[in-house]
């Protein structure tokens, strides 16, 4: 199948979904995540009707916006992102997903307050307690984004989270059930209900995601193919 046929099944997925937990599909964003595909498959999303285009790697993503790969639709940065290379995303993108420290969320601001701009961002809830993965713990979540709220130069937008590996259908129901709740607390509480974003759920999980409460998914595999990985 195409890349547009892709996007159209994953849609009517998403739509299903939503309608099953009672939602309005159209409040679900749809995030074709990029990696490994080249600027001419970024393209076809974007011609397709994608909602935004997420990149993981710095590197990748400055090689794709000079040929103008994600013209047309939104440039989210979705992948770990190291503090060293702040200055390459900051201003280049109009989300950043991914920010799981306070030291990063620094760096972002001080780079944000250089641009003179104020950088969209979500923090990102290691849900799991991973430590192969960045993310502020839950139990520190609430605190943390009381302590975003005094950065002048990043503005958040909402939640994001990448779950532990499924072991079992549905298994991160539970995870995305505990970040959706952590997302309506922190919004009400904190941020006067003006939370937008919460992003959770990818190829092989968004529709539980979406019955739990996700406002925008990530789906890569489902959209551009299996990723071919150098050995």
């Amino acid at each position: 199948m195409s890349i547009a046929e892709n996007i159209q099944s994953i849609r009517e997925r998403m739509a299903r979904a939503a309608e099953a937990a009672g939602r309005d599909p159209r409040e679900i964003l749809l995030v074709g995540a990029s990696k490994m595909n080249d600027a001419a498959a970024c393209r076809a999303a974007v011609a397709a009707g994608i909602d935004a285009l997420g990149e993981n790697r710095v590197q990748e993503m400055t090689a794709k916006l000079a040929e103008d790969a994600y013209t047309g639709a939104p440039l989210h940065f979705i992948g770990h992102l190291q503090r060293n290379k702040v200055r390459q995303v900051v201003g280049k993108v109009d989300l950043i997903q991914s920010v799981g420290s306070m030291e990063l969320l620094s760096e972002i601001d001080k780079q944000a307050e250089k641009l003179g701009i104020v950088q969209d961002i979500l923090l990102e809830v290691n849900i799991g307690g991973e430590e192969s993965k960045s993310g502020f713990p839950p139990e520190e979540m609430y605190e943390s984004a009381e302590k975003a709220r005094t950065f002048p130069h990043v503005r958040v937008r909402g939640l994001m989270t990448i779950p532990p590996i499924e072991e079992e259908p549905h298994g991160n129901l539970h995870y995305f059930a505990k970040v959706a709740q952590l997302y309506v607390d922190i919004s009400r509480n904190l941020y006067d209900n003006s939370f937008v974003y919460l992003s959770m759920g990818m190829s092989d999980d968004f529709e539980d995601a979406i019955a739990a409460g996700a406002t925008m998914v990530r789906v890569g595999s489902a959209i551009f193919g299996h990723r071919q990985y150098q050995q």
